[in-house]
């Protein structure tokens, strides 16, 4: 009979594997799922485009994959895109200046296994900068993140933000509500 140690170790064990499997993208492949996944939230959502012109920055993370039984656990890989500096009469261009891991576990009852991608806008640049020195975030600690969920037909170029990190939670049918990534962990990683 398993015990609770054992359990939890087992536990541990089956998402350490997981995640090191949905870690194995080269560089060039998260590269074009990080542009797909920028396109797909430009088209699912009213708005977008204007909206991510006006961060600062927007980490990109395609593919957040979360399993458990219990005990559960989230793993993604994804890009922080930065504002290159403004040209006079030039539209803001974005660059990948790092790339990002982010882990998070939950406990209580939860079964199974989901993916969605997520986007964390950076509205401000101190909040920008604090993330981009940091080489572990922490969610709660180090700063907050707010999801935002516009719903319907709602433009969001039309929405007055007041926080200073959003993020967005979609998948196949659009935005996703409920969504909180507290006490996750983003790590800067090498690619």
């Amino acid at each position: 009979m398993f015990k609770f140690k054992q359990f939890t170790a087992l536990i541990l064990f089956t998402f350490l594997a997981f995640s090191s499997f949905v870690s194995a993208e080269s560089k060039q492949v998260l590269d074009m799922q990080i542009q797909e996944t920028i396109k797909t939230f430009e088209k699912k959502v009213p708005g977008a485009r204007d909206f991510l012109n006006r961060t600062e920055g927007y980490l990109v993370i395609p593919n957040l994959y979360k399993a458990g039984f219990v005990v559960g656990g989230e793993y993604g890989e994804g890009g922080l895109l930065v504002k290159d500096p403004l040209q006079p009469g030039q539209p803001s261009h974005f660059h990948i200046a790092a790339y990002y891991s982010v882990v998070g576990a939950s406990i209580g009852f939860q079964a199974g296994a989901q993916k969605r991608s997520i986007i964390v806008a950076f509205l401000t640049r101190p909040a920008l900068e604090s993330f981009m020195k940091s080489n572990k975030w922490k969610v709660g600690v180090d700063g907050s993140i707010a999801f935002v969920d516009v719903g319907g037909t709602l433009d969001l170029s039309t929405i007055d933000l007041k926080k200073s990190i959003v993020a967005f939670a979609f998948g196949n049918k659009g935005l996703m509500a409920g969504v909180s990534l507290d006490g996750s962990v983003f790590t800067r990683i090498k690619k």
